[in-house]
C-alpha cells in the first residue's frame, strides 16, 4: 500500500457537541455547522460551509463567494484559481489593483476561485446592494469582466456583503447574490452578520497558522539555499526535489498535511552534508530529532538512501519496509539528478520502488499545472 497508517482521531465528546436545551433552533443549527467545520478545519472548507449556512439563513436560492486577504496556493502558486483566469490574475497582480482573492464559492463556477477582486467590502460593515453587481464591475479592470460574465454576475439583482472581522482585523467578506430583487430585511442581515462573527475566530486562527507555516518554509528554504550556494552545481537542487516530491506525493494520494511534511523532508534532505557526504542522511535526520510534528520527515531523510533491493543505507531496509516518504524522496531525488526517464526506469525494482517510478514518469509527462480547481 502507498498510504502510511494514520493515528485514529478520538471522537469529540458529547459535552462539546451538545448545546444547552435553552438554545434556539437557529443557534442549534449554527452549533451543528460549526462542529462540522471544526471537524474539517481548512480555510476554504470553513468559508464554503459559512456561505452555505448563510444562504440557508436567508431562505436559500442564493449564490455566494468569499473574499480574503489570504494568499492562495499550497506550493506558492495560485492553485485555487480556475485555469481560465490565470492571465487576468497575473495582469491584476502586477498592476496592484486587487486587494482580495476569491477563496471559496457557493453556487458559482469554480473558475472564480483565486480571482483577485476589488469590491464593495472595503467599508467593513454589512451592506445590501440594490444595484446588482454594478459596483463590482466598476471596481475591477476590464480584464476581469469576462470571468465575472462567465459566472453570470451581470444577472445579479441584489447582493448582501458581510465583512468577517476578528478582534478588529479584517479577514475578508462573505458576498451573497440573488438574481431577484426580493429584499433582505434587517433581521436577516443581523442573522448573517452574527454568523460571520461566529466563524471569524476560527478563520483568524487558520490564517495565523498559515502565516507561520509560510514563515517556516521560507526560513527552511533560505538555510538550504545558503548551504547549497557553497557549491554552484547544487544550487536549487533541494527546491527541485521538493517540487518533484510534492507532485509525486499528490499523485499517490497524500493530503495537504502529509504533503507539507513531505516538502520539509525533501527540502532538508541533503542538509546533513554540512558535516560531509558520508552519513549525511543520518546527520540530516538528527537536525529534526526534537521537531516532533516532523517525525515522518525525519524518517524520510534518514532512509532516503535505502534501496528497494535492501542494499542501501543506513539500515539496509528493503521494499515497503522503507518508509513511504523516503521512497517518494528517493524517486524524486533520482528524477532530478538523472534527468533522463530511461535512466530512472532502469532503477525500478532495484534501487527504487517501481510503482513510484512509473507514477513519477507519468506526472512528469503531464503539462505543467496551470491551476488546480476546488476538489
Amino acid at each position: 500500500m502507498f498510504r502510511r497508517p494514520r493515528t485514529p482521531k478520538p471522537p469529540a465528546s458529547a459535552e462539546a457537541r451538545v448545546p444547552t436545551s435553552s438554545a434556539s433552533a437557529g443557534d442549534l443549527e449554527a452549533v451543528r455547522v460549526l462542529n462540522d467545520l471544526l471537524a474539517r478545519p481548512t480555510h476554504r472548507g470553513v468559508l464554503k460551509g459559512a456561505l452555505s449556512h448563510a444562504s440557508s439563513l436567508l431562505g436559500g436560492n442564493l449564490r455566494g463567494y468569499a473574499v480574503t486577504h489570504r494568499a492562495q496556493g499550497h506550493d506558492g502558486g495560485l492553485q485555487d484559481g480556475g485555469a481560465q483566469n490565470g492571465a487576468a490574475q497575473g495582469e491584476v497582480a502586477r498592476g496592484g489593483v486587487a486587494q482580495h482573492r476569491v477563496a471559496a464559492v457557493f453556487g458559482y463556477p469554480k473558475v472564480l476561485l483565486g480571482t483577485p477582486l476589488s469590491g464593495p467590502w472595503a467599508t467593513l460593515r454589512t451592506r445590501v446592494l440594490n444595484d446588482g453587481a454594478r459596483e463590482l464591475y466598476e471596481a475591477n479592470p476590464s480584464e476581469l469582466h469576462g470571468i465575472l460574465d462567465t459566472c453570470g454576475m451581470r444577472d445579479v439583482a441584489l447582493s448582501l456583503v458581510v465583512p468577517v472581522n476578528d478582534r478588529g482585523r479584517n479577514l475578508g467578506a462573505l458576498v451573497l447574490d440573488r438574481n431577484s430583487s426580493e429584499d433582505i430585511g434587517t433581521a436577516a442581515q443581523e442573522l448573517v452578520t452574527r454568523w460571520a462573527t461566529a466563524i471569524a475566530p476560527l478563520l483568524g486562527l487558520l490564517e495565523s497558522r498559515e502565516e507561520w507555516k509560510l514563515t517556516a518554509r521560507q526560513v527552511s528554504g533560505a538555510v538550504v539555499e545558503a548551504f547549497e550556494s557553497q557549491e554552484f552545481d547544487a544550487l536549487g537542487h533541494s527546491q527541485a526535489v521538493a517540487e518533484a516530491s510534492v507532485k509525486l506525493g499528490r499523485a499517490v494520494g497524500l493530503v495537504d498535511r502529509e504533503l507539507d511534511e513531505l516538502w520539509f523532508a525533501a527540502t532538508l534532505h541533503d542538509l546533513g552534508k554540512i558535516h560531509g557526504e558520508k552519513g549525511h542522511a543520518q546527520g540530516g535526520a538528527n537536525f529534526l530529532h526534537s521537531v516532533f510534528h516532523l517525525a515522518q520527515a525525519q524518517k524520510a531523510i534518514r532512509h532516503h538512501h535505502e534501496r528497494w533491493d535492501g542494499q542501501g543505507e543506513p539500515d539496509r531496509l528493503a521494499g515497503e519496509d522503507i518508509p513511504l516518504y523516503a521512497r517518494i524522496l528517493a524517486v524524486a531525488n533520482a528524477h532530478v539528478r538523472l534527468g533522463d526517464p530511461e535512466r530512472l526506469r532502469s532503477q525500478a525494482g532495484k534501487g527504487l520502488d517501481a510503482r513510484l517510478v512509473g507514477l513519477m514518469e507519468k506526472v512528469s509527462a503531464e503539462p505543467p499545472a496551470r491551476a488546480t480547481r476546488e476538489k
